[in-house]
């Protein structure tokens, strides 16, 4: 089972049916990242030159074709060179200005047809008005959230990618807080409905060390 398979009780999550307040038994202190603010940008990239490295295998036969590409997996987005500078005409918003360093996990053949990957950033700047909370104990900090698709890329020399992208980005305010908030209290976890179980009927019934003698033979 899971939280949407199988029995429900009240203490799972899921749509609410009835009285909302129905269960609430207390308010409870929850350290949370707080988002204040955010904005998404859909940007196409021509023509950007990224350097790749990290290339497996190490040393592939140049001439190097183009497969696919896309934001990494293992990477996360980072921003620099981020500048806040307030509005005065607007109080708490600001001139929020980075620079985007999407990861980029290249796949590629080389001229013996051996297939390989590569790594590499994908940069934007960007500047857009966001609502910054002024300063306090805890501070605010500016996070980025990235995806992107390469469609169409070629190598201009063995290391260099000349591509065209797609990135979705999101340049959000956030900080480190504590709120309040009511409570159900703890989550019921349900056991797991287990998969493909009978692929290892039989092998999890064996014993678990060799029988140490032969097993006797009764006489009628």
């Amino acid at each position: 089972m899971s939280f949407f398979s199988g029995i429900r009780t009240e203490n799972m999550p899921g749509p609410i049916c009835g009285n909302p307040l129905h269960c609430l038994n207390e308010k409870i202190c929850l350290q949370a990242k707080k988002v204040f603010d955010a904005c998404l940008k859909r940007e196409h990239i021509e023509n950007q030159t990224v350097q790749l490295t990290n290339f497996n295998p190490e040393s592939p036969t140049a001439p190097l074709t183009f497969v696919s590409g896309a934001a990494s997996q293992t990477l996360s987005t980072t921003f620099s060179n981020v500048e806040i500078n307030r509005l005065q005409d607007r109080p708490n918003f600001a001139r929020v200005t980075v620079t985007a360093n999407i990861p980029i996990d290249v796949v590629f053949e080389d001229s013996t047809g051996t297939q390989g990957t590569a790594q590499g950033y994908i940069t934007l700047d960007e500047s857009v008005i966001l609502f910054v909370p002024q300063n306090s104990l805890i501070q605010t900090r500016i996070e980025p959230v990235a995806s992107a698709v390469i469609p169409q890329a070629t190598f201009s020399s063995d290391t260099t990618l000349l591509l065209d992208a797609c990135v979705l980005l999101i340049i959000k305010v956030v900080a480190e807080v504590e709120v309040l908030v009511p409570s159900y209290g703890y989550c019921n976890i349900p056991p797991c409905q287990e998969a493909n179980q009978d692929v290892c009927e039989g092998f999890f019934e064996l014993p678990l060390f060799p029988l140490s003698q032969p097993t006797p033979i009764l006489d009628n």
